[in-house]
């Protein structure tokens, strides 16, 4: 047996979308059940995000310390942001969060894993790269409002964020599963086996 998640699509008999904000909506399906009962699913529906995971040459990882109001804690994570435009290049995505949240530049850029965060409830898939040969960017720092003006960064060795993983201390998703991701890499077959920065994504199709 082949594990390997799959497409399907089952028979959505009636549709609505009860709410819709700045970027994300709620939609309502009724569903056909194999034994051809209709159940009704609501789900926030989600442009998808990128992820990334930056690496220096001491085997510190940039992270960010920024307030996230839903679960009432202040979280370290890795820089994240939505694909604010359909069809957007996820790399192209992800060079703008790294710049934007940490005003740094990668040169080498992998795909680390591609996720879906809660599939119960939401459509969101996320791409989490790895990015290595780090720099400060070039230009002014990008200038941050709301929950960012608040935000702390740090580059914390893997090793401890692998401890704190594993303690129960850090909770954000890209940051565990970039992580862990990261250390079964090297376990592995070494970074270098693993998918180019271009590398199909057929949660979020995109354009190169």
């Amino acid at each position: 047996m082949q594990v390997q998640d799959t497409p399907e699509e089952w028979r959505v008999v009636a549709t609505t979308t009860p709410f819709t904000g700045n970027k994300t909506s709620v939609r309502t399906d009724d569903v056909v059940m194999p034994d051809g009962t209709v159940v009704r699913r609501d789900y926030q529906v989600h442009p998808g995000s990128v992820a990334v995971l930056a690496v220096d040459e001491q085997d510190r990882v940039l992270v960010l310390r920024q307030y996230r109001h839903p679960v009432r804690q202040k979280l370290w994570e890795i820089p994240a942001g939505l694909l604010d435009v359909p069809g957007e290049n996820p790399l192209h995505a992800a060079q703008r969060e790294l710049y934007e949240e940490a005003h740094a530049k990668a040169g080498e850029w992998r795909v680390l894993a591609d996720v879906y965060t809660t599939p119960g409830g939401c459509d969101e898939a996320v791409r989490i790269f790895l990015a290595r040969d780090l720099a400060e960017a070039e230009g002014e720092r990008y200038a941050v409002s709301e929950e960012e003006a608040d935000m702390e960064v740090a580059r914390v060795p893997l090793d401890e964020l692998v401890r704190g993983v594993l303690a129960g201390e850090l909770h954000n998703n890209c940051l565990v599963v970039g992580v862990l991701s990261l250390v079964a890499a090297r376990a592995g077959g070494g970074v270098d086996a693993l998918r180019p920065a271009d590398a199909p994504w057929p949660a979020r199709p995109f354009e190169a």
